[in-house]
């Protein structure tokens, strides 16, 4: 008989016990040697051992997973079996075994698009980051606010785009081409704008260009400023929450 609760603490990062710990270190490698390949143009033979190791491992994570879903979310048996292959952090799981069908079965055309999906095995270490966990649900509980953000955000660069590729009509010196010649490019330039990244690939050459930028460069400091403030005021909610937690189990278990 397969003791599910006993299952479900190894595999559950949040747990302190040894062997909790030693499996988090396991998965932890599994991912690091899973994406190691992508930093290489040069596909070395040792890769091959590299994806399937860690496709072994990612295989029996997501079954143990499965099998104690009912443990983990605390819904019925056959409710958690069905719905777990749904949930997102099961869908990239599977995503990130599917690369190595293509190492297994080359002739298989298909997985060959799959092996962008390595990519997402990055995305697996969130599991095992609790400061990332952290994020991710202040995000979650103040999705309203950032909603609101970013559509302030999305909305004030398509403004800005259609001013300065209206106002900004001066041809580029050395050219026969205007500066911003279809729209796309005035929405990338307000894009880099707002988020003060400034690439200097497109910049405005008229006076009134000009000033339409030293305005957006102001207003967008405060509009990047607003979601900054929201996730780090709801990360110090989360933390203090989090030990609140804790301390209310270890004075449950005394």
């Amino acid at each position: 008989m397969i003791d599910k609760k006993k299952i479900a603490d190894i595999i559950d990062p949040k747990n302190d016990n040894k062997s909790s710990k030693i499996y988090e270190w396991i998965m932890l490698i599994a991912i690091g040697i899973g994406i190691f390949p992508l930093m290489f143009r040069t596909h070395y033979p040792i890769f091959w051992y590299f994806d399937i190791l860690s496709c072994l491992c990612f295989v029996v994570d997501y079954i143990l997973r499965w099998i104690t879903a009912d443990i983990r979310t605390g819904k019925k048996h056959w409710v958690a079996f069905v719905t777990y292959p749904f949930t997102p952090m099961a869908i990239i799981d599977l995503l990130s075994i599917l690369p190595t069908v293509n190492v297994l079965a080359p002739t298989f055309k298909a997985a060959r698009f799959s092996r962008v999906l390595k990519i997402l095995r990055v995305v697996k270490i969130i599991r095992y980051f609790e400061s990332l966990e952290i994020i991710l649900s202040v995000i979650k509980k103040q999705k309203k606010i950032l909603y609101a953000v970013l559509s302030l955000a999305i909305f004030y660069i398509f403004v800005t785009a259609i001013i300065m590729f209206n106002a900004e009509e001066d041809i580029k010196p050395g050219t026969s081409e205007y500066l911003f010649e279809n729209f796309f490019d005035a929405f990338y330039w307000a894009v880099c704008t707002l988020t003060t990244v400034g690439y200097g690939d497109l910049y405005p050459i008229s006076t009134t260009g000009r000033v339409i930028s030293i305005i957006s460069s102001l207003v967008g400091i405060a509009i990047i400023a607003l979601p900054s403030g929201v996730v780090t005021a709801g990360y110090l909610d989360e933390i203090r929450e989090r030990k609140a937690q804790k301390l209310n189990e270890e004075s449950k278990k005394q």
